[in-house]
């Protein structure tokens, strides 16, 4: 039997927001370590570093872009579990992820022969555009495996289960440390040291690995099928409308962290080495926080299939609140490792002295981001993919764009980088606080 209203307490939302925290800070992991390991090679440690981060942010906006038919995926299969039919939604996944790595590979295929002139478009230049070069040439063939990994997690959000992607990325994350302390640096008389060639056989090798256990959990673990069926789904219309608001939302989100990569870049390897640093701190962060966003997700559309909409407006609440607390506790911890923070991922002066003199607008918007990436997965689970999309659009094109012309102007520098993430995050926070509170106040019963 299907229970339509779940219990809205701290032990049924953490035994999904826990889960995928772990679950979520894995891929930022995944890229902290890069960072860490890249960052300390004894030959061209610099360039090693500015490339693996220019190379990150332009991967990370591609997985981004396309994987955001996981949190389509799981907003509707909640929203069937939800209403009690389950059933009917059961073969639109297989439509979901074929359609997904279809267009995963030409888009691999297409960035392939221009990967230059694309990394000269983010002002990497001489021996920065030769690593970036050889290190995306390996790790893109992983674009593919990730967005599927990404498509299965979905499904076993909207079916209320965390568990399994928390093991999936545990897993991968693991295995892709032990993978960088082995092929970067090598084990002597054994394996020669690769160095940022290494890192990138790390991460690919790690994400074929999370691609063959998502595959394997999901035929034995659920009762979902992978047998492409060719009549179209009814609901893959929505799915793809939802996912077509969420790739534009993807767009806005990534120019953002494209041009403060770019403006970092155009400020020096010391800059775009402490721009790395941050960005990585600032993305763990997010997905620490996030993991309360994803319990919404799930509860949310679950709630919303069944129209518990008291129970949603309880959720809002303690989500926001939980996620508050978490991201206290991160800001402490910053404060209180401050400097031992930055000496984990280098040890080259400039860009140490880059780092420390932002990383604390880092850790002062940490509390604020909390309501943006909350609420943001809540909104996903809702099907509110074109709020979503309207909102970044105005966070990333009236608030982002303008601070960091604004800066250009004054001469911030660094500063007005970072200085612009503090406005694009406080844009997105108010305006679903907003929306939520006028939709949902109105139905709620005897308010």
């Amino acid at each position: 039997m299907i229970l339509t209203r779940p219990v809205i307490n701290f032990k049924n939302i953490n035994k999904l927001a826990i889960p995928a925290t772990i679950a979520g800070i894995a891929e930022p992991l995944l890229s902290i370590t890069d960072t860490a390991i890249v960052g300390n090679i004894p030959v061209d440690g610099l360039e090693s570093l500015a490339a693996a981060g220019i190379v990150g942010s332009f991967l990370s906006m591609l997985i981004w872009i396309l994987g955001q038919t996981r949190s389509a995926i799981s907003a509707i299969i909640s929203q069937y579990l939800g209403a009690g039919k389950i059933e009917e939604v059961k073969t639109l996944p297989a439509q979901a992820i074929a359609l997904n790595i279809s267009l995963s590979i030409l888009i691999l295929v297409g960035t392939i022969f221009i990967v230059e002139d694309i990394f000269k478009l983010l002002n990497a230049s001489g021996k920065i555009l030769e690593y970036c070069i050889s290190y995306y040439s390996i790790r893109v063939w992983g674009f593919p495996l990730t967005l599927f990994v990404f498509a299965v997690m979905g499904i076993f959000r909207g079916l209320q289960n965390t568990y399994w992607p928390m093991i999936i990325a545990l897993v991968g994350a693991v295995l892709n440390v032990l993978l960088d302390l082995t092929l970067v640096y090598g084990i002597e008389g054994f394996i020669k040291p690769m160095y940022l060639e290494g890192a990138a056989w790390a991460s690919l090798i790690a994400q074929c690995i999370m691609a063959l256990m998502a595959f394997i959990l999901l035929i034995t673990k659920t009762s979902i099928s992978l047998k492409l069926k060719f009549t179209l789904h009814k609901e893959l219309g929505r799915l793809v409308v939802m996912s077509l608001n969420l790739f534009v939302r993807a767009i806005a989100l990534n120019t953002a962290i494209i041009l403060a990569v770019r403006e970092a870049t155009a400020l020096g390897d010391a800059y775009i080495g402490a721009h790395t640093i941050a960005i990585n701190i600032w993305l763990f962060s997010a997905f620490f926080i996030d993991g309360y966003g994803a319990a919404g997700n799930i509860i949310g559309g679950r709630l919303l299939g069944a129209k518990d909409y008291n129970g949603l407006w309880i959720l809002a609440k303690k989500i926001v609140f939980y996620g508050f607390l978490v991201s206290l506790i991160l800001a402490f911890i910053a404060c209180i490792f401050y400097r031992p923070i930055g000496h984990l991922f280098s040890n080259e002066t400039a860009v140490l002295e880059a780092f420390y003199g932002i990383f604390f607008i880092v850790i002062i918007g940490l509390p604020m981001n909390t309501v943006a990436f909350v609420l943001d997965g809540l909104f996903k689970g809702l099907g509110e993919m074109k709020y979503l999309r309207n909102t970044l659009l105005a966070a990333t094109f009236l608030g982002f764009i303008p601070t960091l012309v604004l800066g250009n102007y004054l001469n911030w520098g660094f500063y007005g980088i970072w200085i612009a993430f503090t406005v694009w995050m406080f844009v997105r926070g108010s305006a679903l606080v907003w929306k939520f509170r006028r939709k949902f106040r109105p139905l709620l019963q005897n308010h």
